[in-house]
C-alpha cells in the first residue's frame, strides 16, 4: 500500500466520524497539555531555586556550628549550637589559601524601634567582608569598616525591607536613630534588594559583630562563617583546608567526631535539585493519569471502528489486502489522533504554563524536554492502544466478516 493512499484513507476514515474523533483527540490534548503545564511549574520551581542560590554568595562556603545530617537554611541561621568562635573565622582567614573574603556573622531577632514605629527583625553582627562573601550591594549610604568593627562603633545598615518597616519604602533613612533590643544605632546605609529564600535577605540590619558580642551575646560564639573563595575550581580545595584547620582548632582527632558542618553552594544546590526532581515526577505522574484515560479513549474508539467496518475489512481482505495493510491502516488511524492531540496538548500546555504564571504567580519554565516529551509520549500511546485493534482487524476472517451484519 502505497503512503498517500495510506494517509488518505486513514483522513477519511477519521472525518467519517467527527464528533468521536474529536473526543478521543480531546482526551489526549487535555492529557499532554496537563503534562506539560506540571513540567512546567517543576522546571519553573528547579529555575528559582537555582537562581536564588547562585545569588546568595560568590563561590560561597558556610560553616556552622555543630554537626547536621541534613541541611536546612531555617534551622542553621538559628545557630543554637557553640561550637564555632570569631578566632575561627580570623584564622581562616589568615591561614586558608584561595580566600578572598570571611564574614563571621551572629544571627538573632530583637524588636527594632525608631520613633513611632516597630518591627522584630533579624539582626546580623557581622564584618564587612559580608558585602562580597554574599553578593550584598549598597543602595544608600555607606557600609560599616574595619575601623566601626575595631571601635565597637554602634551603627547599622538596614535591608529594604526593614527600611520600609520603619521609615517607609521609598525613604532616606540615612542619619536617623533606631533602637536595638533598647540599644540606640545610628544608621549610615541601606542595601539593595536582594531576595531570598526560607530567610529574607532583605528584611534584616547588619551591625558590626563587636556590638554584637557586647550588647547582644556576651560570648565568642557566632552563628556561622561565610567564606568566599577566590574561584569556582578551588572551591573543594578551600573546603578540605578549612576542615583540617577547624579539626586542629578545636583539637579533633576523628572526622566523625567534628562539631562543625561545611556547606557549599553547589551542596544547596544539589539538595534543592533533588527536590525539585521529586515534586516534577510526582507532578507529571499525576498528571499523566489523564493520558492513560486518553489512551484507553483512542483504544475504545478503534476497538468500535474496527467492529463497525468489519464489513470492510472482509472486503479488502478478499480483493487481495494483507494483514500488514489492515493493522498498518488501524495503526495510522490511531497514530494520527494521538499525534493531532499532541500538537494542539502543547499548544494547551503552553497556555496553561503561561496562566500559572501570569495569574497564579507561580513561576513556570517550558523547556524543549517537555514538548519532546509530549510529542514521543503520543507516538507511543497511538503505538500501544492501537495496536490490539489494529492486530484484531487484521487477524478477521474475510468469509466471516463479510457475512457479519
Amino acid at each position: 500500500m502505497k503512503i498517500s493512499d495510506l494517509f488518505q484513507e486513514t483522513i477519511s476514515a477519521i472525518s467519517a466520524n467527527k464528533l468521536r474523533s474529536g473526543l478521543t483527540i480531546l482526551g489526549i490534548v487535555i492529557g499532554i497539555g496537563s503534562v506539560i503545564a506540571m513540567i512546567s511549574v517543576g522546571q519553573g520551581a528547579k529555575w528559582q531555586i537555582e537562581n536564588q542560590i547562585q545569588q546568595i554568595g560568590s563561590n560561597l562556603i558556610v560553616i556552622y556550628p555543630g554537626a547536621m545530617r541534613t541541611f536546612s537554611i531555617a534551622a542553621a541561621a538559628r545557630g543554637t549550637a557553640q561550637t564555632l568562635k570569631i578566632s575561627d573565622a580570623k584564622t581562616i582567614k589568615k591561614e586558608v589559601s584561595g580566600v578572598s573574603g570571611v564574614a563571621p556573622i551572629i544571627n538573632r531577632n530583637y524588636q527594632v524601634v525608631a520613633k513611632n514605629k516597630n518591627t522584630r527583625t533579624q539582626i546580623v553582627g557581622t564584618s564587612p567582608d559580608i558585602l562580597l562573601v554574599r553578593n550584598y550591594q549598597i543602595d544608600l549610604g555607606s557600609f560599616f569598616t574595619e575601623k566601626d568593627v575595631e571601635a565597637k562603633s554602634r551603627v547599622a545598615v538596614l535591608g529594604p525591607i526593614t527600611r520600609g518597616d520603619l521609615f517607609g519604602e521609598n525613604a532616606n533613612p540615612v542619619g536617623q536613630m533606631i533602637k536595638i533590643n533598647g540599644i540606640n544605632f545610628r544608621i549610615i546605609g541601606v542595601t539593595k534588594t536582594k531576595g531570598g529564600m526560607a530567610i529574607s535577605e532583605d528584611d534584616l540590619i547588619f551591625i558590626p559583630y563587636t556590638v554584637a558580642q557586647t550588647f547582644f551575646t556576651g560570648n565568642e560564639y557566632v552563628s556561622a562563617i561565610a567564606v568566599s573563595a577566590e574561584n569556582q575550581k578551588i572551591i573543594d580545595q578551600v573546603k578540605s583546608q578549612i576542615t583540617r584547620l577547624l579539626m586542629e582548632l578545636h583539637n579533633i582527632k576523628n572526622q566523625e567526631l567534628i562539631d562543625f558542618t561545611l556547606f557549599t553552594q553547589e551542596d544547596m544546590l544539589e539538595m534543592a535539585t533533588s527536590v525539585t526532581q521529586i515534586m516534577t515526577i510526582l507532578l507529571a505522574s499525576i498528571a499523566a493519569i489523564s493520558l492513560i484515560v486518553g489512551g484507553i479513549g483512542i483504544m475504545n474508539m478503534m476497538m468500535t471502528n474496527v467492529t463497525e467496518r468489519t464489513r470492510e475489512i472482509g472486503l479488502r481482505k478478499a480483493i487481495g489486502a494483507k494483514n500488514s495493510d489492515i493493522t498498518l491502516q488501524f495503526l495510522a488511524e490511531s497514530v494520527i489522533l494521538t499525534f493531532v492531540g499532541g500538537f494542539f496538548g502543547i499548544i494547551l500546555g503552553w497556555i496553561l504554563s503561561f496562566g500559572i504564571s501570569t495569574f497564579g504567580g507561580v513561576t513556570t519554565k517550558t523547556s524543549l524536554f517537555s514538548i519532546i516529551l509530549a510529542f514521543g509520549v503520543s507516538a507511543v500511546i497511538g503505538i500501544v492502544f492501537g495496536y490490539w485493534p489494529a492486530k484484531k482487524a487484521a487477524r478477521l476472517d474475510p468469509i466471516e466478516a463479510l457475512r457479519y451484519e
